[in-house]
């Protein structure tokens, strides 16, 4: 009897991990989508945005030459971002061609300016000279 029993808890424990594994393996790397895998430089204009875009260990940067006031509009006019409208602005949903998972709730992709979270959104944060603006994958 004990050894049917350890032989039952030792196979439900398997399938457990075994289950645990393709459940893991079946998500994919984010930056497989990205659209720019290496620093880039995009554009002509009279203004220059420098955006980094972070993906855990995976780091690019852009610099943007624009006439837009905006990042956003910097970034929406080379199509490096895309989102949905709301009551607060843009919600970035895609960033260097790579699109948030629309089940996963607790994701989304992180304002800064300088290192800090930025207190406006990216389609109302006005170009500064001189300034790093990064966009990270963030999980909460």
């Amino acid at each position: 009897m004990k050894k049917t029993m350890k032989a039952t808890i030792s196979m439900i424990l398997a399938m457990i991990f075994i289950v645990s594994l393709v459940a893991c393996g079946g998500q994919k790397d984010l930056w497989e989508d990205a659209t720019y895998q290496e620093d880039t430089t995009l554009g002509s204009g009279s203004k220059t945005v420098i955006v980094e875009v972070k993906v855990d260990e995976h780091l690019v940067t852009f610099t943007v030459k624009t006439d837009k006031d905006t990042v956003g509009a910097a970034l929406l006019e080379h199509k490096l971002i895309a989102g949905e409208e709301s009551q607060y602005g843009l919600f970035v949903k895609t960033v260097n061609g790579m699109t948030l998972d629309p089940k996963d709730q607790n994701s989304y992709w992180g304002f800064y300016v300088n290192g800090e979270y930025a207190m406006s959104g990216v389609d109302s944060t006005e170009i500064e000279e001189g300034v790093t603006y990064q966009l990270a994958y963030t999980k909460g």
